[in-house]
């Protein structure tokens, strides 16, 4: 099988897609900063524990944690609609998403008013170097069926880095756990470094990974570009054959059958 030869189906995004990019990654953080800003970056956790959270375990549970209070802060956003940062939408979805939330921001282009952008927000500790360091991010064929599906696939890391700690509550005279959102990072996903992706061939067709959240390079290309990249690490893996990337690419309609 001659990878090179074959039929694909190429995507072609949009000639704004990069300013779009730009402009949605710019917004997020600009939104997550200014929480941060406004003392708006804290997770309160009441329990009757009187020694406080599990603080050695803490991480198995903060995740879901700051991916809640980051869907609050963009809906609270959204609900004053002369909001500076124009975003007019957020829709919270299901746990199997690909993301997280998803946001829409209205900016006049060429064919229609807005942008839409999936955001996928991975959790980290401010106090474990390695906590969160390695991501999933979702599986190979999923995520590059995304992009030959819509050209113009805007999928955004949301990177937070959080630190936890308790502090006795002067009413009830228990501990309450504090989760603080203290750092944050957006990226593209397309724009990613060919030196940032991991591919882990472990389960089904392979998870995308990123090889550390807190230090990656963008590197802008195209949404073919793109395809093309994710294809390599698929063949380059060790794990896949050149036909067994055709019988996937084939069954998700990448590439035209033989005639």
């Amino acid at each position: 099988m001659d990878y090179k030869t074959q039929k694909f189906k190429i995507p072609h995004e949009s000639s704004d897609y990069n300013k779009c990019s730009r402009f949605v990654v710019n917004s997020i953080e600009e939104i997550i900063k200014d929480a941060i800003g406004n003392d708006a970056n804290k997770i309160v956790i009441n329990t009757n524990l009187k020694l406080g959270l599990p603080m050695e375990n803490i991480n198995k549970i903060a995740g879901p944690f700051v991916e809640a209070w980051a869907a609050q802060t963009f809906y609270e956003i959204k609900e004053d609609n002369n909001n500076k940062y124009k975003l007019i939408n957020v829709e919270a979805v299901q746990r199997l998403h690909m993301a997280d939330v998803i946001l829409q921001f209205k900016k006049e282009r060429k064919l229609e008013s807005g942008i839409t952008a999936e955001v996928d927000v991975k959790a980290t500790s401010e106090d474990i170097a390695t906590s969160g360091k390695s991501p999933n991010i979702t599986s190979y064929s999923r995520i590059r069926s995304a992009y030959i599906d819509e050209p113009d696939y805007l999928f955004i890391i949301l990177s937070l880095k959080h630190k936890v700690y308790s502090t006795r509550n002067e009413k009830t005279g228990l501990m309450d756990g504090i989760m603080e959102v203290v750092g944050y990072n957006a990226y593209d996903l397309k724009y990613l470094s060919s030196s940032d992706f991991n591919y882990n061939p472990a389960l089904g067709s392979g998870q995308i990974q990123i090889r550390d959240i807190h230090y990656v390079e963008i590197q802008e290309r195209t949404t073919w570009e793109f395809c093309q990249l994710l294809d390599k690490k698929y063949l380059n893996s060790g794990r896949n054959s050149p036909e067994s990337w055709k019988e996937l690419a084939l069954a998700q309609g990448w590439i035209k059958p033989d005639e």
